[in-house]
């Protein structure tokens, strides 16, 4: 039987380990790409929550606006904040989404957009109750 927990957990760090690379080569980028759609179809297989379909949306979103991809990285941000609004997340899931969204425009070169979602990733950051979780996103972002 398919563990599809198992394999959405190891394929979504598989692409974190691609993600951290300083240096990618073009077959990097297909893997982190494959890894992170794979992550994300184990993940819904695994689980309908909403939360693990917001992560691995916003997973996605992060592989193509690193890779300078503007349009795919919007499509999944948009996805991400969709399963947001579907159900059950956490307070620094809203805060991802709207930082995917701030980012994957920017990358798409849509300025305004970038920036009205960076107001709405801080709003929703500075909402984030835990202490760990607020400093993980404030990393992220830093990085806008």
């Amino acid at each position: 039987m398919i563990d599809h927990r198992q394999l959405g957990v190891e394929l979504f760090n598989a692409t974190w380990a691609f993600l951290d690379m300083e240096k990618r080569t073009a077959e990097h980028d297909d893997e982190m790409i494959y890894t992170a759609y794979a992550s994300r179809y184990h993940w819904s297989q695994a689980s309908y929550e909403e939360k693990h379909q917001a992560r691995g949306e916003w997973q996605l979103s992060r592989v193509f606006s690193v890779l300078g991809r503007g349009e795919p990285a919007v499509y999944h941000a948009e996805r991400c904040l969709e399963w947001c609004g579907r159900g059950e997340v956490e307070d620094w899931d809203l805060a991802f989404a709207y930082e995917a969204l701030a980012r994957a425009h920017g990358v798409a070169g849509n300025a305004d957009e970038a920036a009205r979602f960076k107001l709405k990733a801080r709003e929703a950051g500075d909402g984030i109750a835990d202490a760990e979780n607020r400093e993980h996103f404030d990393g992220d972002y830093a990085t806008l």
